[in-house]
């Protein structure tokens, strides 16, 4: 980390939220602006703290917590972010042991930012602030790692059954599923990363929270870091798709049991890799590619495991699980199978890649256990999950997809939900027609009435414009995992215009509870959308924007409506093709309040119409898959009134 952190013209605009041509205009403005330090006449770099300090006096920088202060200052270091912060925990874990002679020696790194870190350590211990740090870093973000998502390494680890044992993920990344390891109150973990700045911040981690185990630096395939451990349980996201994994140097490697993967299989070098660690009757968990489960070069080595006993489940999962990954992933469960220890009959096949993931996530943690607990009983549950007799499997294809592999939901239970499902769409598609408002023609010549932007009508006092809500935890959007805390309305709720779904984990940066007729904006979304609150008891999520109309100026239905215009979404759109919107910039018609009432009402059916359009476009396929699928098995045939009437004879 250099001694005294500089910024470039275009980190300023982004620490004020303004334009680059603003940064250029205040050094040309204002004599006090502070002197370039280094960088080029054509891209010249300032001192951070000099810069924070001439815009916090310019009232253009507003107060942000300590944390996020110590974290904007790592983040704009010449060195990686992952460096910046692992110096960072080094100082702290330092200071956690009375290590004073470390803590000299690295001082003059960390020049500067000593005072903010120190309080900051003083206010949350040394590992809470380390973990108010590495939330941010973990946070999405330009040239930042992807993590495992905190609820799906929890998944995995309840699944690998990990207890009081022992852990190693031989493909550490950030550390997530160490982290959910402790979490599940693991007693040593092990881990190694290829990335050395990510396994030194790993690393740190569990030292902190005095966990046994270490992670190491280095490729696990090519160079394992722990030959000849073994351990209770593995977990691991592995890198998917790398072609250039060592196929020629390990052509014989020991690993292969189950036989050498073939150039374009990587993801069975280390399904291989990790059984090698596993003790006997270890398990272990991978977040697989899909393709994997049906590739048929890879048909051969599933076979085997298969016959071993050490595929034991493949479990699909809903697409978007795991960015930057948009396909449905799966999850292999593996178990080392003890000596001389019978190969089991049957292997379970999960489909959980269809609704809620907290709610699947359960399911599936449920079901597995079931299957673990009684492996050669039956369990079927008809399009969701089936222990599959292993010889089923063992065909031409060896094909492990789930999907392919249940049984299609039938009978009475089919038929009532076909019926459901038809009834819903009929009638929804019978309302549309009045829900649809009407509308004239404005006469010919008439004068369009004026417009004022929302951040006039909020210096005016007609509305009050709060947020957006900034994240102080490891993800934009609110966890829905969750079952504590108070609702959150979401961005994606918003999209998809459901009631609030999330949960305050106590990371929102501030609770700001919702009232009847707030309008609420995101800030990011694929087009311009506003949402009117009808009821009360949720709390605004982060990155969206809050809009409280005074009802004495305003009509909520009316400015909501206004808002989500196309030329609105011109007006406040960003230039650079993010889709982020600055809504201060939208202009509203300025009409008398009865008047704006009168539009209300049409907004609001307009809202209505589109809410009904949005659910009979979900039904209709959904009704086509089941009534193809009673048709298709059997269990429906078609009316007599829907055959075919035969052609008069001329």
């Amino acid at each position: 980390m250099q001694e005294t952190p500089t910024i470039t013209a275009a980190e300023i605009a982004r620490l004020a939220g303004v334009g680059r041509a603003a940064v250029s205009n205040w050094r040309k403005r204002h004599a006090d602006f502070p002197d370039p330090v280094g960088g080029t006449a054509a891209s010249p770099e300032f001192d951070l703290f000099q810069v924070e300090e001439w815009l916090r006096g310019q009232g253009k920088l507003s107060e942000v917590s300590r944390a996020d202060r110590l974290w904007r200052h790592l983040a704009m270091t010449k060195e990686s972010p992952a460096m910046a912060l692992a110096g960072v925990g080094a100082y702290l874990l330092a200071r956690q042991r009375g290590e004073q002679a470390t803590r000299k020696q690295i001082d003059k790194r960390l020049v500067g930012l000593l005072p903010e870190l120190d309080a900051l350590a003083d206010e949350l211990g040394p590992q809470g602030a380390f973990d108010q740090l590495w939330q941010r870093f973990s946070a999405p973000g330009p040239g930042r790692p992807f993590a495992t998502p905190d609820e799906l390494a929890d998944l995995m680890v309840g699944i690998a059954g990990i207890d009081d044992g022992s852990v190693l993920d031989p493909a550490t990344g950030t550390g997530a599923t160490l982290r959910a390891a402790v979490r599940a109150g693991c007693t040593s973990a092990y881990g190694q990363e290829l990335d050395q700045d990510l396994a030194k911040l790993a690393g740190l981690w569990l030292a902190l929270r005095d966990i046994p185990g270490e992670v190491r630096s280095g490729d696990s395939l090519r160079a394992d870091a722990f030959p000849g451990q073994t351990v209770d349980a593995v977990v691991c996201h592995p890198p998917f798709g790398v072609t250039n994994w060592g196929f020629e140097e390990l052509g014989y490697d020991p690993r292969w049991a189950y036989g050498a993967p073939p150039r374009t299989e990587p993801e069975l070098a280390w399904v291989q890799h990790s059984l090698a660690h596993l003790r006997a009757g270890g398990h272990a968990v991978l977040l697989m590619p899909p393709t994997v489960a049906g590739r048929r070069a890879a048909r051969r080595i599933r076979g085997h495991l298969l016959r071993g006993g050490a595929l034991r489940a493949v479990i699909a999962l809903p697409s978007g699980v795991a960015a930057p990954h948009g396909v449905p992933l799966h999850l292999w469960v593996l178990r080392r199978p003890g000596a001389d220890e019978p190969a089991p009959a049957r292997a379970l096949l999960i489909d959980a890649a269809e609704g809620d993931h907290a709610e699947l996530y359960a399911r599936v943690l449920t079901t597995w256990r079931t299957f673990a607990a009684a492996p050669e009983a039956d369990l079927e549950e008809a399009g969701f999950a089936r222990a599959v007799p292993v010889i089923e499997l063992l065909d031409e294809e060896v094909d492990l997809t789930p999907a392919r592999r249940q049984t299609v939901v039938g009978g009475e239970a089919g038929e009532e939900h076909l019926v459901r499902t038809r009834e819903r769409l009929a009638a929804i598609v019978g309302d549309l027609p009045a829900l649809i408002p009407q509308v004239t023609p404005e006469p010919d010549g008439a004068t369009p009435p004026p417009t004022v932007s929302i951040a006039e009508l909020a210096r005016t006092g007609a509305l009050q414009l709060i947020g957006p809500v900034r994240s102080t935890g490891s993800s934009d959007d609110e966890s829905a995992g969750t079952t504590e805390g108070p609702l959150v309305l979401t961005g994606r709720d918003v999209a998809t215009g459901v009631e609030a779904s999330g949960r305050d984990d106590g990371k929102l940066g501030q609770q700001i509870p919702l009232a009847v007729g707030d309008v609420v904006v995101p800030t990011v979304a694929p087009n311009l959308m506003a949402r009117v609150i009808t009821s009360e008891g949720a709390l605004l999520g982060r990155n969206l924007y809050l809009l409280r109309p005074n009802p004495a100026a305003l009509d909520s239905w009316f400015l909501a409506g206004q808002l989500r215009t196309s030329g609105n979404e011109k007006q406040t759109s960003s230039l650079s093709g993010t889709l982020r919107y600055d809504i201060r910039r939208a202009l509203v018609r300025r009409l008398p309040l009865e008047e704006q009432r009168v539009h209300g009402e049409a907004f609001r059916r307009l809202d209505a119409f589109e809410s009904a359009v949005r659910e009979a476009a979900s039904l209709g396929p959904e009704l086509v898959r089941l009534t193809a699928d009673g048709l298709a098995g059997g269990t429906l045939r078609p009316s007599h009134s829907a055959a075919p009437r035969a052609r008069k004879k001329a």
